[in-house]
């Protein structure tokens, strides 16, 4: 829905730059969404539960801080907002690692 209104709604009330800017947050958003869907499948394998319990928590709190302040940039014409995008980006890194670590253990089979 995000991604349909940066399209056809918000192209006309901002610049091309901002709807990029909108659209990468929108991106992110569906990928780690997705993502945290899997996370429910892999969260039932022996050992990986509680890593990716926190994959999907970091990617949560990567999708409210990244690309929330992406959004609310634009939206709410706040570009100051752009200084903390890159803290959400470091949730969606830590969330990885957490990925990688629930599939090594649920391959494993460790608790």
């Amino acid at each position: 829905m995000a991604g349909a209104f940066a399209s056809h709604g918000l192209a006309a009330l901002v610049e091309p730059r901002l709807v990029a800017i909108f659209e990468t947050g929108a991106r992110y958003q569906l990928v780690h969404a997705v993502a945290i869907l899997a996370l429910a499948a892999i969260g039932q394998h022996p050992g990986a539960g509680r890593w990716a319990v926190w994959s999907a928590l970091s990617f949560t709190f990567g999708i409210l801080v990244f690309s929330g302040s992406l959004y609310l940039r634009v939206l709410a014409d706040l570009p100051a907002l752009g200084a903390i995008t890159p803290v959400g980006g470091l949730g969606f890194i830590l969330g990885w690692v957490c990925v990688m670590v629930a599939g090594w253990r649920s391959i494993d089979g460790e608790r």
